[in-house]
């Protein structure tokens, strides 16, 4: 079985900064692509950004600029890196991993999610 674990969350003030990590755990072979998705109150869960292995990645047009995805590799653990936070940030963040458990076993998994919450 494979887990994803997530921490960082929590209450800030508007223009402050938090950092997400999010580490994968369990039987796997690779983990591929990560990335972390948000849902407020009576909204869609949505795409925040996204990292390859390789280390490409994308980001909603309302965090480029403020939002930092990276990882690390070896320890199968993707980051958040959010700056210059807006009351609008504030939601459930939830962690996303695209994980071959063996050679060709396409699996995706989901963390329990980690609150973000900004004030204004």
């Amino acid at each position: 079985q494979v887990q994803l674990v997530e921490s960082g969350g929590g209450l800030v003030q508007a223009g402050g900064s938090l950092r997400l990590s999010c580490a994968a755990s369990g039987s796997m072979f690779r983990v591929n692509a990560m990335g972390w998705y948000r849902q407020a109150p009576g909204k869609q869960r949505e795409l925040v950004a996204r990292i390859t292995s390789g280390g490409s990645t994308n980001y909603a047009d309302s965090v480029k600029g403020r939002f930092t995805i990276s990882r690390d590799n070896a320890k199968n653990t993707v980051y958040l890196q959010m700056n210059t936070l807006k009351p609008e940030d504030t939601a459930v963040y939830y962690c996303n991993a695209d994980v071959e458990r063996f050679f060709g076993n396409y699996n995706n998994y989901w963390g329990q999610g980690t609150q973000v919450t900004v004030s204004s």
